[in-house]
């Protein structure tokens, strides 16, 4: 029951040509229709990350607080203004109610038609007729089949009565939430090497927010946006014969799409440019605004796989380099020896290029200079010298005698054992010798012509130590025992 996708075997052979039907989006329409707050915490975080939205407009988008809209809290209403509000009033099944799938599916009617008829100039532009157009929106509110191809009614009829629908909307299509996200979207611009904003759109964020705030569009509002901006892309391809360009498009449907209702131009005369050119970039760009983003489908994926759910595109960049700590070691290894053939390289570079400076610097002609090269060679250390070329390792270094045995050594014999040692290890060096000791020497004379009395006093003193050393022994073996 908890398993995503199940494979069937099938043995009809007719069937098995048949091309595979992947949706990419599958686990995001999945999270968006089982988990709503988490499909919405979700984008919205991520939509804050491309776009900054102070706390009044975040808890407007969020639906928390009600939409601020230009030209709410005007009191001169105006004609225009009056007269598209007792429009409204007027409410069918279709026109000027609230979007729904029933109205949608009315809609399309008129949508397909005009795919059929997009070389007519003027499409969108020049009216229609009249009576053809009330006849067919009783028969669209009515909910009865219509036969447009009987070439009753024109494409330009057809063409007026789908920007009337839109326009007796309650609320524009992109809805009064999302207003001044948009305003925000038409400011992304591309920064310089220095870091200072410049004049060119950053296209690609402005695609990714685009993306992402049509995720959180009521499922109407989407799918009714999708039909619209396929068929005005389409006519814009077509414009060498209808004469309608995409800006031209954006001219006719920006305030069915983006303009608060009950506003005229003059209460957007500061936002109208970028509302405009809003509209223009979703009709070029409409092909790849309906396709969530790829760290969404990610996200939406490992939430249902068991994984932990990643709240941003910087966790899931994350996640990825996680990802490759295994073979952190490997690499450390790798790294290591390649850093010790490296520095084997270079010491042997530099002994090859000391050689020859020794070499150069020994056929200079005898100078002052040469004489002070040859003593800065001389303070190296043999290792780096030139005329080697094996250094010497140093001689190993004796370890101290840690038995009972060495221990009563150094007791009896004390400092000369160890001077003994000294001796033999390293090659005698000349002693200097005062003009005191000297003298002394020659008072004293050798061991053999000391008098009796001190003779006899040294043998008693070592006696007395033969006699403490046993006595230690004894003490160290009883209590070994």
């Amino acid at each position: 029951s908890d398993a995503i996708c199940n494979f069937v075997i099938c043995n009809d052979s007719s069937l098995r040509s048949q091309p595979i039907i992947f949706n990419p989006d599958f686990f995001v329409e999945k999270l968006r229709h089982e988990k709503p707050e988490v499909f919405t915490e979700l984008v919205v975080s991520n939509i804050t990350r491309l776009i900054d939205l102070p706390g009044t407009e975040l808890a407007q988008l969020m639906g928390e607080e009600d939409p601020k809209l230009p030209g709410a809290n005007s009191t001169a209403s105006g004609f225009f203004r009056s007269l598209m509000s007792l429009k409204r009033k007027e409410k069918g099944v279709v026109f000027g109610s609230p979007l729904t799938e029933e109205g949608i599916a009315q809609v399309s009617q008129l949508i397909e038609y005009l795919h059929k008829n997009l070389r007519a100039e003027g499409l969108f532009r020049v009216p229609g007729n009249s009576i053809r157009q009330q006849i067919l929106k009783d028969a669209l509110n009515s909910g009865t089949d219509i036969d447009l191809d009987s070439g009753e009614f024109h494409s330009n009829d057809v063409a007026t009565l789908l920007k009337m629908f839109l326009g007796e909307l309650p609320e524009p299509l992109l809805t009064h939430k999302h207003f001044h996200a948009h305003l925000k979207i038409a400011d992304l611009m591309l920064f310089d090497e220095k870091g200072n904003k410049t004049s060119t759109p950053d296209k690609e964020r402005q695609i990714e927010a685009l993306q992402l705030l049509f995720l959180i569009l009521p499922a109407p509002n989407r799918s009714l946006l999708k039909l619209l901006l396929d068929l005005l892309y389409q006519t814009a391809k077509k414009q060498d014969k209808n004469k309608m360009s995409a800006h031209n498009l954006a001219l006719m449907f920006a305030p069915h799409i983006l303009w608060p209702r009950n506003v005229t131009a003059n209460d957007l005369q500061e936002n109208i440019t970028k509302l405009n050119y809003g509209v223009t970039f979703m009709i070029k760009h409409s092909q790849k605004l309906f396709k969530a983003p790829v760290y969404i489908r990610e996200c939406a994926r490992l939430h249902y796989l068991g994984s932990r759910a990643h709240t941003s595109k910087d966790d899931l960049d994350l996640l990825t380099s996680s990802g490759s700590k295994e073979l952190q070691p490997l690499k450390s290894q790798k790294r290591c020896r390649l850093d010790s053939c490296h520095q084997e390289e270079t010491q042997q570079r530099t002994e090859e290029a000391l050689k020859e400076l020794f070499h150069h610097v020994h056929n200079m002609p005898d100078s002052a200079k040469k004489k002070k090269l040859i003593r800065q060679f001389n303070k190296h250390t043999t290792a780096l010298t030139p005329g080697s070329d094996v250094p010497t390792s140093p001689a190993p270094r004796r370890t101290r005698s840690r038995s009972f045995s060495g221990l009563i050594k150094r007791k009896v014999l004390g400092t000369p054992v160890i001077l003994e040692r000294k001796s033999r290890d390293a090659t005698p060096e000349p002693v200097r010798v005062s003009k005191e000791n000297v003298q002394l020497l020659q008072k004293c004379g050798s061991p053999a012509h000391m008098p009796q009395e001190k003779l006899k006093s040294l043998d008693g003193q070592k006696e007395a130590s033969c006699r403490r050393m046993r006595a230690l022994l004894l003490s160290k073996d009883s209590s070994s025992l």
